[in-house]
Parts: structure tokens; sequence; C-alpha cells
């Protein structure tokens, strides 16, 4: 899977974004809980980067394999 890497990073990125919110509500620091919605935010476009790659991938397969079988 190609975009495993990618849904796998922007997971790790989102969990970070949310602790990073998590600490900056708690100690009351702005600039923190921004810089998690930022990393929230990157990672679910990692995510669904990685996804649409799976599905463009996903997608090629089935026409390499319809291709083949035409062929035969």
């Amino acid at each position: 899977m190609d975009g495993f890497k990618d849904k796998i990073t922007g997971e790790k990125d989102k969990l970070k974004g949310d602790a990073k919110e998590k600490y900056g509500e708690l100690t009351e620091d702005k600039q923190k809980k921004a810089e998690g919605k930022i990393d929230k935010a990157k990672g679910e476009a990692k995510k669904k980067y990685g996804e649409a790659k799976d599905k463009v991938n996903e997608e090629i397969n089935k026409f390499k394999n319809n291709e083949n079988n035409e062929t035969k």
C-alpha cells in the first residue's frame, strides 16, 4: 500500500496536535493550542492524501488487470 505511510504519519500528527491543543488549554497557552489545531489539520490532510493515493493505485491496478484479461 503506497498511501499507508501517509495515513500513519497523518494519524501521528493528529495525535500530536490533540496533545498540544489539550496542553494549551490546560496551561492557557494560546500559542500551543493554535499549534495543536494546525498539527491536527495537517495530520488530517496527510491521512486523506494517503487514502487518495491508495484509491488511485487501486483503480490503476483494476485497469491493468482489465487490460491483461482483454489481451488473453
